[in-house]
């Protein structure tokens, strides 16, 4: 591993630049505005059972009371402190005692974060909740205008803030890694010839995956580190596989030739067992599965004519499967 030190640059778009305190750079990636806006969909599903709930209960304790102990604008104030409750003490109480994550941002899997990737505070969740329902949603100041803008800053921001994030200092970022499915390395046609020769009996299947995982993430390592695990990787391989390749190569196009061939090898040792299996069982494949375990599934009797010999039933081996619908043979006393 590389000591030297490389200048700060600019994270990348949908990085989210986080360092930690021993100054290694997190791989984390920032959410953008489609999982932010289904995650805030969800919420606001959650946030109208919630006010139902509430509105029910508030309906039940006025009904038990006697009629005029609550005049109207003591239900105003109850009802403004209610809506209060769910626009901006439910992403408040979420964030604070769940890890920075609502229900909804739970469900797509992400979480609010200081811009430094320390946990966020109560004074800064309860910022951002208020400047999202001033101008963002439901956007209680000039509300078409403001979505506008907030949408138009999440998109121009490199890492997709909105404004309740620049104004309190937190980002939204992923809590599941991306992954990127990537197909199994195929032989090199340069290398087919030699590849097809090689002795893979001793390449046990440890060094494989290791070999496989490598060729499947190379793309994430920086150099020299892609580099210097190649050369490791290929000792190890070499060590264990014969005869020795043609030189001028990198060591990654060895590693692709080597797991490219084995997995080829594989591939025609399957059919080779499913051929000899169909073979031996051909009733595997045309057998019913509505008959019952009990009955065998037998071929109807053919009619023998003058003339005609029946077919000879083959002698089975010993390491033959069973004829299905044959008697069992009664063992000697």
């Amino acid at each position: 591993m590389s000591t030297s030190t490389r200048p700060w640059t600019a994270p990348a778009w949908g990085d989210a630049g986080l360092v930690s305190g021993e100054a290694v750079e997190l791989d984390v990636r920032a959410a953008r505005i489609g999982s932010r806006v289904l995650a805030l969909l969800l919420d606001v599903l959650v946030q109208l059972v919630l006010g139902l709930l509430l509105a029910a209960l508030a309906g039940l304790f006025l009904a038990v009371l006697p009629y005029g102990v609550i005049d109207v604008p003591t239900e105003r104030a109850l009802l403004t402190v209610g809506v209060v409750l769910l626009l901006v003490g439910y992403p408040v109480i979420f964030e604070r005692f769940n890890h920075g994550r609502t229900p909804g941002k739970a469900a797509v899997g992400l979480r609010v974060v200081s811009v430094d990737g320390a946990p966020v505070g109560l004074r800064q969740s309860l910022t951002r909740a208020l400047v999202g329902v001033a101008v963002e949603w439901p956007g209680l100041v000039l509300p078409l205008v403001s979505w506008v803008a907030g949408v138009t800053v999440m998109l121009t921001d490199a890492r997709g803030r909105r404004l309740g994030d620049l104004v309190a200092g937190t980002l939204v970022v992923h809590t599941r890694p991306a992954t990127r499915w990537r197909p199994v390395p195929a032989t090199v046609p340069v290398l087919a010839g030699w590849a097809y020769t090689l002795d893979l009996s001793r390449l046990d299947a440890g060094l494989a995956l290791a070999t496989r995982q490598y060729l499947a993430r190379s793309h994430q390592f920086a150099e020299p580190t892609r580099s210097d695990l190649a050369r490791r990787l290929w000792r190890e391989v070499a060590g264990v596989t014969a005869p020795p390749p043609p030189p001028g190569l990198p060591e990654p196009v060895y590693l692709a030739a080597v797991l490219g061939e084995r997995h080829r090898r594989a591939r025609h040792r399957l059919a080779g067992a499913r051929a000899l299996a169909a073979a031996l069982w051909p009733q595997l494949g045309s057998a019913s599965f509505t008959s019952q375990p009990d009955e065998p599934v037998t071929a109807p009797p053919a009619q023998a004519g003058p003339g005609v010999r029946s077919p000879a039933r083959p002698e089975t081996d010993a390491g033959a499967a069973p004829v299905v619908g044959a008697e069992p043979t009664p063992r000697r006393q």
